[in-house]
This record gives structure tokens, sequence and C-alpha cells, in this order.
């Protein structure tokens, strides 16, 4: 790419806040990944507004990122721009019995401060190692929760800069799904109403959740959380671990003993290894029990 690319996205962007062939390990639940060619941390808004509809004209692959904690990037890396969302969209507001949080504030600390105002219905969220961003574009939940029963509001950016304003049934939730995965969006601020609470109630619900969490999930392994979406009538983790993969490994890539629904990078594992235990997964619960899996994890790059 010219230097007339950096000199553009330097008008947008401070120089310190973009990093040239940035490892992705850095910046994923997995901790596998190769370089992005640009990582450019977002600040405002107004930047995203702006580095997208530029990146649209001179046909710049991007892409949008939390802390990401659902995406598996290539050991090849990403030829293109990957957008971070910075400390600044990590603002959380109250007004009566409504949260605003910007898109980049994380799960937890929207449920800690909702716990803090004695506000009730995100309990759930409070272990989800994600942004509000993520969790409002794949409709997250855990629990019997899904964000989908607490937002009203979806505030976004079209790729021609354009501020829109979602509400709950414009966008179209479905299981792990919504209206912006199909859709040129970028999210930028979302609002959630809950109900009123005894803050003690809400805590140790919290705990309780931290406790099975701890108990039945492997989080001293890096990973992106579920692997697959729940098949129809059946549990993930129950057909895998039927179908005798517990343990099994590829690389440094294993099914979790703990909880066969997570696949862990034990330490050592690269971008291939969580992939090709992915496919085999899916390959044998297939042929096992006739049950196609889909992944919740997000592919990025060339993995064939």
């Amino acid at each position: 790419m010219s230097s007339a690319f950096l000199e553009t996205i330097y008008s947008f962007i401070p120089k310190d806040n973009v990093l040239l062939d940035e490892p992705m390990s850095k910046h994923t639940t997995f901790r596998v990944g190769g370089e992005a060619r640009y990582f450019i941390q977002i600040e405002t808004g107004q930047q995203i507004a702006k580095l997208v509809k530029y990146l649209k004209q001179v046909d710049r692959n991007f892409l949008i990122v939390g802390n990401g904690s659902n995406l598996l990037i290539c050991d090849n890396g990403y030829d293109g721009v990957v957008l971070q969302l910075g400390e600044t969209f990590s603002n959380v507001t109250v007004s009566g019995n409504e949260i605003t949080a910007s898109a980049g504030a994380s799960l937890a600390k929207i449920a800690k401060v909702a716990m803090d105002h004695g506000l009730t219905g995100l309990e759930f969220a409070s272990g989800i190692p994600g942004t509000i961003g993520g969790a409002a574009v794949m409709n997250a939940g855990a629990y019997d929760g899904e964000m989908k029963n607490v937002i009203t509001k979806v505030v976004v950016t079209d790729y021609e800069g354009n501020i829109l304003e979602l509400d709950n049934a414009t966008m179209e939730y479905g299981y792990r799904s919504s209206i912006i995965r199909n859709k040129p969006f970028v999210v930028l601020e979302v609002t959630m109403k809950l109900q009123s609470g005894a803050v003690s109630e809400i805590q140790e619900k919290m705990e309780n959740f931290t406790a099975l969490r701890k108990e039945k999930q492997p989080l001293e392994f890096p990973s992106a959380g579920s692997t697959f979406k729940r098949p129809q009538g059946n549990f993930a983790g129950k057909l895998i671990m039927d179908a005798g993969l517990r343990g099994f490994q590829i690389g440094g890539a294993r099914v979790s003993e703990k909880h066969c629904g997570f696949v862990i990078n034990t330490g050592n594992a690269t971008a291939s290894d969580i992939y090709e235990i992915i496919c085999e997964i899916k390959l044998n619960v297939k042929e096992k029990f006739g049950v196609e899996l889909e992944p919740e994890v997000v592919f990025i790059g060339d993995f064939e």
C-alpha cells in the first residue's frame, strides 16, 4: 500500500495509534494469529465513520475487533486493516433503569455497573469474555439469558459514515445472530433496559455464575469460549464427548477434558492447529450422529 494511504490514515488518527505488522496473538483470546498489516486503535465514533468510509472507497479489507474473544486469525496474518476500539470506547452510563455503553465496554464491566446501581437482568453476561459491541452483533448469551432480552437500541455507522439507530425489532435477533452480521454496519453504542433489584441478590447470582464457570469451564487456558453453537435439541459439548473426543489433541490445540464444548490452546497452539481440530470435531460428530456443528468462532484469513 502506498505512503499516500498511510498519510490519509494519519489525517484521521494519531500516528501513535497506528501499528504496522502487529501480531494478532496479542489481541485474541485464543492467543494465536499472524500479523495484521495495519492495526489501528480507535478513540472516537467520528474516527470510525471516517475510516470505514475511506477504506471502502479504496477497496481495502478491514476488521473491527473488541477484545478478540470470538476470532481465529490465520497464522499468515491479515493483509488488511484491523480497527480496535480503544479505552475511550469503554464508557458506561446509567439513567434510571437504562444503561448505555460504548461498543468497546466489556460485558463484565457493564454487569458490575448494573449491580452497583441495583439493576438486574445482565447477571448472565458477567463472565462472557467479550465487549458489548460484539455481544450486540452476535446476541451473546449464557445461562438462559441473551442480549436480545435487554437491548433496546443499537447505534451504528454504515460504510458511508452515516449514524443510524436500530431498535430491538430492527436488530432481527436470533440464536447467536442479528441483522448486523449481514449488513455493512459498525456498532458504536448500545442501550439496555433492566429491572430494579436488590444489590445483594444480584451479586449472589453473579457469584453463583462465576463459580459454575470455574467449575465447568477451562478458564485457565486461552480459548474463544464455546467453540460451537448449540445444535437444535442437543448440546455441542455432549455430542463431542459422546464421539470420544474428550482430550483429543492436534498440535497445541485440545478438546478440553473439563468441557468438551471448548477447544483450548494448551500453550503452543497455532491457528492452524485450532482450525484443524475444529474441522475434525465437525467431521466426527457428523459421521457418528448426523449433526452438523456450526462454529461460533469467526475464521479470518486463508486456512485451506
